[in-house]
């Protein structure tokens, strides 16, 4: 039986992921925020012949969170984690980001991964398999004036995961930074400016799973977007502001 923990599992990717998993002989760990949500996922996930529990507890208290994390990992011995849970927040020109919406977004984003990783790595160490999935995004690259909070929560995400990689290869642990584009979700379309070579939930998932099958070190899609991201963080900062304000990413959207 392989045991998959996905956490953010009623977001558009992290239910598409549980939906691509499930099949006989897997047991999905699907954690959510919205019951009702993950009730339904749950179901249709079991149509399919997969085995799923539920949960609900807190990511944002990250000491109650390897605590739920090192019981169940006991318990189970999970083989793969997705850290999909993550919120966003936006700049209004005028107004900026509210300081309590960063401190929500900077514990989900970036402090319950990291808590989620650094509990999993070592007991995954000790058994020497395991992996490990942290979700950033193509904003980690460079950020976007319009979200600035959740563009430096994927940026440290991005930072970190890579570096953990080479800490956990030589034990036979993988883990892998997932960079994606514009997925269709209620997060995607509330965030101001465009939206270009905007994906399907289903897509992302088919080349997420890919890549992991592969170990890719870095998941990022799509092209040609993940490559201008990628010149973004080569460039001179001033020229990347530039192309980013020409983009219609400058935060003046109020």
């Amino acid at each position: 039986m392989r045991h998959i923990l996905i956490t953010g599992a009623t977001g558009a990717i992290g239910g598409a992921l549980a939906v691509d998993w499930a099949a006989p002989g897997i047991t999905l760990h699907l954690h959510g925020r919205n019951r009702d949500t993950l009730e339904a996922l749950a179901e249709q996930c079991q149509k399919q012949g997969a085995s799923t529990v539920l949960h609900s507890q807190s990511l944002t208290d990250h000491t109650e969170l390897r605590r739920w994390v090192t019981a169940l990992d006991e318990e189970v011995s999970l083989d793969t984690v997705v850290a999909a849970a993550g919120v966003n927040t936006h700049s209004q020109h005028k107004d900026g980001e509210h300081w309590e919406q960063i401190e929500e977004l900077m514990a989900l984003n970036f402090g319950a991964p990291i808590a989620l990783a650094n509990c999993l790595a070592e007991r995954m160490k000790q058994r020497g398999s395991g992996q490990i999935v942290l979700m950033s995004s193509l904003a980690g690259y460079f950020g976007l004036p319009v979200t600035p909070a959740y563009s430096a929560s994927k940026a440290g995400i991005k930072a970190y995961g890579e570096a953990m990689r080479g800490c956990l290869a030589p034990y036979g642990v993988k883990l892998n930074v997932v960079m994606p584009g514009y997925v269709s979700s209620k997060m995607c379309h509330e965030m101001p400016g465009p939206k270009p070579l905007l994906w399907s939930p289903e897509r992302a998932s088919r080349r997420i799973r890919r890549g992991l099958e592969r170990n890719q070190a870095r998941i990022s899609f799509p092209f040609p977007l993940n490559f201008g991201c990628w010149w973004l963080a080569v460039l001179p900062a001033a020229l990347s502001q530039w192309i980013v304000g020409l983009a219609g990413y400058n935060g003046d959207h109020s």
